[in-house]
């Protein structure tokens, strides 16, 4: 590390040396003839930094602002606020940030007054955002590509847009670029380089060990819903401080809150419940009541999938999932947020088989056959089709009823629906304007295109479903091994 990195590192960051796997990353992005960089390392290891500090360097050093793709709203804004805090001149633009403020970003972002400027990879579609990145003295001078599993159609958590941010990258005139995730296989870091037009020579790995000693990872298996609460309040019990307990369906968490809140009311813990479907000014509240909890006063949080990613609390004591995740992924990068602080956490999984059905039926959603797809065309294109001046913009409650009828608009059925629209959203048959937007990504879209059902591959929807399924077996598999910590390091190759 050079004097000059290592300045910046003390007086912005506030640290006097960087961990092994960090330096070696910005080696590989500052040396003098620079390169790209996959970085996959377990949550808490230190990511951001590996960014954001060659970003401050290559600024005093060349200028020119660093974009930093990011796939979730709640996210994007928890970075912003600690490099803020840290006094560096960092920003985001998103579908919760008004018209008047969003402008006022773009022009201060061409006169080149960011560091550092977040954005989701859909943003590059719009011509204003566009035409403030194009006038940036000193252009981009380094790319940032955070949870790049989005990209992979291997992966757990496809974004749409993140599949053409290889194309987005080539726009920017291909600067330097970082991509970073916790989570990833040999087959989704191979996809990450295919769609960013990289290899493993130009774009090498960068990974930390996988293994988090403090973290004790286990499997129990349950038949009720007393034993999961019983479990629940026993981690609790045995591992005191602020916890999560995960569910896969909002309705199951509701149904839980009472009995889990009873029980542990009796240790004088607090209950906070997060999910999709609050109100954003109560996801804050919640939120700011978690990352305020304290040894003196904890709190469980009950809570979906929408809660965790880019949560900054040292000392979560355990996490439970008391349903059975998706994937290995999401399941290794949801038990990453415990303990890191170092001090020892419990992450205890409630094996239940009837809860498989659960994940089966999200790989249905997930992946939307023909029929559904030209329905939701067929509704959107009669009703919508003249909306270029914004009057046809339109939401998925719009078609719910229409799609899954009466019976299933409020409930689980209508959930293929939303997975429909990404579908169309990607095909390019409609697009995501961000109006009534959330942290899910949801909101309000727009009719684009006629789509013809020859672009519509069977096989492909049918490939993807069954990849969707092995996953959900290798959780299965997860369940059975013993040896959990060995199961993850074999998963993923590291």
């Amino acid at each position: 590390m050079n004097e000059n990195v290592r300045t910046v590192l003390r007086d912005r960051f506030g640290f006097d040396s960087l961990r092994p796997v960090q330096g070696d990353v910005v080696d590989r992005l500052l040396g003098d003839t620079g390169g790209d960089a996959l970085v996959v390392l377990p949550t808490g290891s230190g990511k951001s930094l590996c960014y954001q500090l060659p970003a401050l360097v290559e600024r005093e050093g060349r200028g020119g602002t660093t974009l930093v793709f990011s796939p979730l709203i709640a996210l994007m804004e928890d970075q912003v606020s600690a490099l803020r805090a840290k006094g560096v001149a960092a920003t985001h633009v998103n579908s919760t940030v008004s018209k008047p403020k969003r402008l006022e970003r773009y022009a201060k972002l061409a006169a080149g007054q960011y560091e550092l400027f977040y954005a989701t990879p859909e943003r590059m579609l719009k011509a204003d955002f566009r035409e403030a990145i194009d006038n940036v003295p000193g252009g981009i001078n380094l790319l940032a590509v955070d949870e790049a599993h989005c990209i992979s159609s291997w992966g757990h958590d496809l974004r749409p847009a993140y599949q053409r941010v290889g194309e987005f990258r080539r726009e920017l005139g291909s600067p330097r670029t970082v991509a970073l995730t916790a989570t990833a296989t040999r087959a989704v870091r191979e996809d990450i380089r295919l769609v960013l037009g990289a290899d493993d020579e130009s774009m090498p790995l960068f990974a930390g060990a996988i293994d988090r000693p403090n973290l004790d990872l286990s499997v129990t298996e349950v038949w009720d819903d007393m034993e999961k609460v019983d479990a629940i309040a026993r981690v609790a019990r045995a591992h005191p401080g602020t916890g999560i307990v995960y569910f896969a369906l909002i309705k199951d968490l509701e149904r839980f809150e009472p009995m889990v809140r009873s029980e542990l009311a009796k240790d004088g813990y607090d209950l906070g419940v997060y999910h999709g479907k609050l109100d954003p000014k109560e996801k804050k509240r919640v939120y700011r009541r978690f990352t305020e909890a304290t040894p003196d006063r904890p709190l469980v949080l009950l809570a979906t999938n929408a809660f965790g990613m880019g949560v900054d609390k040292a000392n979560i004591r355990f996490i439970v999932h008391a349903q059975v995740p998706g994937s290995v992924e999401a399941y290794f990068q949801e038990v990453g947020r415990a303990g890191r602080d170092g001090a020892p956490s419990r992450c205890e999984l409630l094996y239940s088989q009837a809860d498989l059905a659960i994940q089966q039926e999200f790989s249905q959603w997930a992946n939307p056959g023909a029929d559904l797809l030209m329905q939701c065309m067929s509704i959107i294109e009669g009703r919508y089709s003249g909306g270029g001046d914004g009057h046809g913009n339109f939401e998925a409650d719009d078609l719910r009823l229409d799609v899954v009828g009466k019976g299933h608009a409020h409930g689980r059925g209508g959930g293929m629906l939303e997975y429909a629209l990404i579908t169309l959203e990607k095909l390019g048959a409609i697009e995501f304007v961000g109006l009534g937007g959330g942290e899910d990504g949801r909101g309000a879209y727009r009719y684009l295109r006629t789509l013809d059902d020859s672009e519509i591959d069977a096989d492909e929807i049918d490939e993807k479903r069954k990849r969707d399924l092995m996953r959900l077996l290798k959780v299965v598999e997860m369940t059975k091994a013993g040896d959990v910590p060995a199961f993850v390091r074999e998963y993923f190759e590291l």
